[in-house]
C-alpha cells in the first residue's frame, strides 16, 4: 500500500524541482537564524542565493554530530523555543546529548512519513500494532506511534524490555504487527522457542525492523522463526527519527523519502561526493524541518542509492540496507574488523543471541579485540565446559574468516542494552 501517492510516486523532474525549491528556502532560514551555519557560510565566502542547481549543495558545509554537542542545547535551533512543542534528545553517554526540537507543522510531516513507513511495511488500520522501542527522550516510539494512529491502526505503546510480558500481549491482544530492532525480534523468537510457544498461534504477520544494521541470513532468520514478513526501515535522530526511508514489500532497497530530505553519499575519508550506485557514508539535508533544519549532516551509517524503477510504482530513490557504520569500523593489527562480520559468525554458532560488542583496546602497545556476545538462558546455565567450547568455537571462526584474533566472553540475555534504542555494538577504548 502506497500512503501517500502524489508524493511518493512524482516523477523525478517534479522531486528534483521541489527539492531545489525547498532547498533554497530551507539554506536562507538557516542563514538567517542559525548563528552556526551563518558563521560557517560567511567563513567560507558562501550564500544561499549560490544554490541554482542541486548541484550546489556540495560547496555548503558538512555538519557533524560534534557540531551538534557543541551547540548543546539550544544553539541548532532556528526558531525561539516558544514555537517549539516537542523536544527530543540522546542519552548524553557519549558525550553532550543532541538534542533536536519539533513544531507543530515538524510533527505533522513526521506522522505523515511514518504512516509511509508503515504502509510500505504492510501495515493498514486493521493492524494491531505493538511497538517495542523505547518510548521517552529517543525519538523511536514517538514517531512510530503517532503514524500507526494516523493509518489508524490500534497501537500498543509497549516499550521495551519484559520479554516475557512482550509474548504474553502479543498472544492476548492479537498484535499483528510488530516495531522493535531486529536484534529483539530474534530474542523474542528465542524466547518463545524455549517457553514452548508455537510462533504459528499468533496472529502475528508483519515485523518493521530498524535502529541497528542487520544482513539478509537475519531477516531470513526472523521470518523462519517467526513466520512474518520482515521490513526495514531507517531514521536518524537528529534529523528526524524514523520517517526517512523504507522497504517496500519487494524488499530491494530502502525509498527515502526526498520530498523531505536530500541524500548524498560522500567518500568518509576524502569527504568527496560519489557518483549514484557508489558505496559511502549517508549525508541528509532536511527540506521541510522548522525547529531543527540541518544542512548536509553525516549520518556515519554506509550505503549506496539506487535511482532504478522499483516496481512498487515509487520513483523515490531507494537506499541500500546500511551495511554498518563509518566509526564502526574497527581495525585491529592492520585488518579492517566489520560489525556485519561479526554477525554472520554468531549467526552460525548455536545457542547465542544476536546481539554483541566489539571492544578494542590497547595493551602494552599492542591492540586488542574482546567481542562480548550473549547467549541464551539455556546455555547461560550449562556448564563451563560448555561455555568454553562456545567461546572457543567464535574464536576460531573469526581467526578463519575476518584474520584477527579476538578474546570471546559470553554474557547474560539481555546484558548489552541498546543506548536510544540503538544497539552499541563498537567501543574504541584507543581513541580516549
Amino acid at each position: 500500500m502506497i500512503w501517500d501517492r502524489r508524493n511518493e510516486c512524482r516523477a523525478r523532474e517534479e522531486v528534483e524541482q521541489l527539492q531545489l525549491e525547498r532547498l533554497q528556502s530551507t539554506l536562507n532560514r538557516v542563514y538567517r537564524n542559525v548563528s552556526f551555519y551563518k558563521k560557517r557560510f560567511d567563513r567560507l565566502g558562501i550564500t544561499p542565493d549560490e544554490i541554482q542547481s542541486l548541484g550546489d549543495l556540495a560547496q555548503f558545509p558538512l555538519t557533524a554530530k560534534e557540531d551538534l554537542r557543541e551547540s548543546y542545547p539550544y544553539g541548532m535551533f532556528a526558531l525561539p523555543l516558544r514555537e517549539v512543542v516537542r523536544i527530543h534528545s540522546s542519552s548524553g553517554v557519549t558525550g553532550k546529548p543532541t538534542v533536536t526540537g519539533y513544531t507543530r507543522n515538524d510533527l505533522q510531516h513526521w506522522s505523515q512519513l511514518t504512516a509511509r513507513v508503515l504502509s510500505a511495511g504492510g501495515v493498514t488500520k486493521d493492524d494491531v500494532v505493538q511497538i517495542a522501542f523505547k518510548y521517552g527522550l529517543f525519538t523511536g516510539a514517538f514517531g512510530l506511534h503517532h503514524g500507526a494512529e494516523l493509518i489508524g491502526a490500534s497501537v500498543l505503546p509497549m516499550s521495551t524490555g519484559n520479554t516475557r510480558k512482550q509474548v504474553m500481549i502479543m498472544q492476548d491482544y492479537k498484535t499483528t504487527a510488530l516495531m522493535s530492532t531486529p536484534s529483539y525480534a530474534l530474542l523474542l523468537a528465542r524466547f518463545m522457542e524455549k517457553e514452548g510457544i508455537d510462533p504459528k498461534s499468533l496472529s502475528l504477520k508483519l515485523g518493521l525492523f530498524g535502529a541497528e544494521p542487520w544482513s539478509e541470513s537475519m531477516r531470513k532468520e526472523i521470518e523462519d522463526r517467526l513466520f512474518i514478513s520482515a521490513t526495514d526501515n531507517y531514521g536518524v535522530s537528529e534529523v528526524m527519527g524514523p520517517g526517512v526511508s523504507a522497504e517496500c514489500e519487494h524488499k530491494n532497497g530502502l525509498h527515502l523519502y526526498e520530498d523531505h530530505f536530500i541524500p548524498e553519499i560522500i567518500d568518509p575519508q576524502t569527504l568527496k561526493v560519489l557518483p549514484p550506485g557508489a558505496e559511502g557514508e549517508l549525508v541528509l539535508t532536511t527540506l521541510t524541518k522548522e525547529a531543527f533544519p540541518l544542512v548536509r549532516y553525516r549520518t556515519r551509517d554506509i550505503t549506496s542509492l539506487d535511482y532504478a524503477p522499483c516496481p512498487c510504482g515509487r520513483t523515490l530513490v531507494r537506499m541500500k540496507k546500511v551495511l554498518g557504520r563509518s566509526d564502526d569500523i574497527i581495525i585491529i593489527k592492520g585488518v579492517n574488523v566489520f560489525p556485519s562480520q561479526v554477525e554472520s559468525i554468531l549467526l552460525e554458532v548455536e545457542g547465542v543471541e544476536p546481539r554483541y560488542q566489539m571492544i578494542a583496546d590497547r595493551v602494552e602497545g599492542a591492540d586488542t579485540l574482546e567481542l562480548k556476545v550473549e547467549v541464551n538462558e539455556r546455555v547461560f546455565s550449562d556448564e563451563i565446559k560448555n561455555l568454553q567450547n562456545i567461546s572457543t568455537q567464535i574464536e576460531m571462526k573469526l581467526r578463519e574468516s575476518v584474520g584477527v584474533s579476538g578474546k570471546v566472553k559470553l554474557v547474560a540475555p539481555e546484558s548489552l542494552q541498546p543506548v536510544d534504542g540503538r544497539a552499541v555494538k563498537v567501543i574504541d577504548r584507543r581513541k580516549k
